[in-house]
């Protein structure tokens, strides 16, 4: 079994500071960001409480209905996440304790009250969507102290210190930065350290209100969705939930795709990325056991790490070329956008551009448009450009556009419509109703680059994009062989 390091402080906030509750009858972990059983620093500091205070362990995954763009796509994949739970974490002294909001305000009061009898209360820590505000609101109706843990990424947040507008400048302090906190490893299996206790028991009254679902029940609704009050329009996708599902994925791609990824990831007609985007931004996954998987494959060791913090993008890791492209993606440019939606609340906001890309769009917003859309349009991938519909089609169908046409998609989103801000208005809609890793500081990252964010302005000036960078379809069909997906996804 893994030795056990404790969970580092800088992954740890105190969201409620009120006394330990030493006579409490259980530790509490509010599984909110970090859907899964392994690899979990929340839930290893959750079961660090059990072992000082002796006591037994309630983990709440509660799903609520009201969450915005809630519908049948996210629900399905996060119920299918909840059933790989239900069978890897009903262990001795753990309560697993799976909730299901039948309708909306149902659920209101459910952690208020499990708080009352906690000892102390621990929950993820993620920087973007609903998920801080939420935190906010219930840390100031319970009694329970709250700890607030950070699994996001290999980078604890609180680490960076400062925003980063480039990805060569943070790249370099990852270079510096990250070498102390590679040792930081979460244990492959928390609940396998829990001390020797009875399963922790709850009221009838509780469980009555607030009824548990078993994996029967959750198998069910992960088939059928028709009962809950949500947008039925937005279908299932191409993607299966769950961590099992997600480390199959996981290994196949270090299996047979690391090695291709740097000549196969900008073709969209060979399938050459990684597909676990939406498994890291349900937290069915984490960066931490991706990039052990990448260690193991490459018999790598932490001598090989480069001395000089170049800000290259090749070279630092001592890997293969594969690796090296694919960590790029994995921790620089994802833990990039982690860095901005930790620091400034209006990561999701026009105002949180560079000065240079709000004074070009500016300059250029009143510039004519050759074409203008609607919502309507765009979302049923009704525009004259045959490549951005297919691009968009993806989207609708399957929950995602291939990662080097996404930046084409929000290129001439902003091209077609009135104003940078309308543009930005149709990004985020259409993003975040329709991919399955939408809503995350990654995703919003690709939506604020094609307006100029972590970017340097461009010649020559163009009509409607100034300096920001420009993309045609022309282009891009030109580079990269797009017949056979335009076939495919075609309206």
């Amino acid at each position: 079994m893994q030795n056990p390091l404790p969970v580092p402080s800088v992954r740890i906030k105190k969201a409620h500071k009120s006394r330990l509750n030493r006579e409490g009858d259980y530790v509490l972990y509010w599984m909110t960001a970090f859907r899964r059983s392994g690899y979990n620093l929340s839930l290893q500091r959750a079961v660090e409480w059990c072992g000082e205070l002796k006591r037994p362990l309630i983990i709440l995954e509660a799903l609520r209905r009201g969450y915005p763009w809630a519908n049948d796509r996210l629900h399905r994949f996060i119920i299918e996440g909840m059933v790989d739970n239900a069978s890897h974490l009903q262990r001795p002294a753990v309560f697993y304790y799976p909730y299901l909001e039948p309708w909306g305000g149902v659920g209101k009061g459910l952690l208020t009250t499990l708080s009352q009898k906690a000892c102390i209360i621990v929950t993820d820590d993620f920087p973007s969507f609903f998920i801080p505000k939420m935190i906010k609101a219930a840390s100031q109706k319970i009694k329970a102290p709250l700890e607030v843990v950070d699994s996001n990424g290999l980078l604890p947040m609180a680490a960076g210190g400062k925003e980063f507008k480039t990805a060569y400048s943070f790249r370099r302090f990852l270079q510096k930065a990250l070498p102390t906190h590679l040792h930081d490893i979460p244990l492959e299996d928390p609940v396998g350290h829990m001390p020797d206790l009875s399963v922790p028991s709850l009221t009838k009254k509780v469980l009555t209100r607030w009824p548990p679902l078993s994996k029967k029940r959750l198998l069910s609704f992960s088939k059928d969705l028709s009962s809950l009050p949500l947008d039925h329009t937005v279908g299932g996708g191409s993607f299966k939930g769950g961590r099992e599902e997600g480390l199959k994925r996981m290994k196949d791609f270090l299996d047979k795709g690391l090695v291709l990824y740097p000549e196969t990831r900008n073709q969209p007609e060979m399938e050459g990325t990684s597909g676990l985007s939406p498994y890291l931004h349900f937290g069915h996954i984490s960066a931490h056991e991706i990039f052990q998987g990448i260690v193991e494959r490459e018999s790598w060791f932490f001598d090989r790490l480069g001395l000089k913090a170049s800000g290259k993008r090749e070279g630092w890791w001592g890997m293969s070329q594969g690796a090296e492209a694919f960590l790029d993606e994995l921790v620089t440019w994802r833990e990039l956008g982690f860095n901005m939606c930790h620091l400034r609340d209006d990561y999701d906001q026009y105002e949180s551009l560079p000065e240079w890309a709000i004074e070009t769009l500016s300059t250029h917003e009143m510039d004519e448009r050759e074409y203008i859309y609607s919502m309507d349009q765009f979302e049923q991938g009704a525009t004259h450009d045959p490549l951005w519909n297919a691009a968009q089609m993806q989207l609708v169908r399957e929950g995602r556009i291939h990662g080097y046409l996404r930046m084409l998609w929000g290129k001439k989103i902003l091209q077609w419509t009135p104003s940078p801000r309308d543009a930005l208005e149709v990004m985020i809609e259409l993003n975040n109703k329709y991919a399955l890793d939408g809503r995350d500081p990654n995703s919003y990252s690709g939506i604020f680059w094609t307006l100029g964010r972590y970017d340097r302005g461009w010649g020559p000036e163009r009509a409607v994009f100034g300096k920001v960078r420009y993309m045609s379809s022309k282009n891009t069909a030109r580079k990269m062989g797009v017949k056979n997906y335009t076939a495919r996804y075609a309206p």
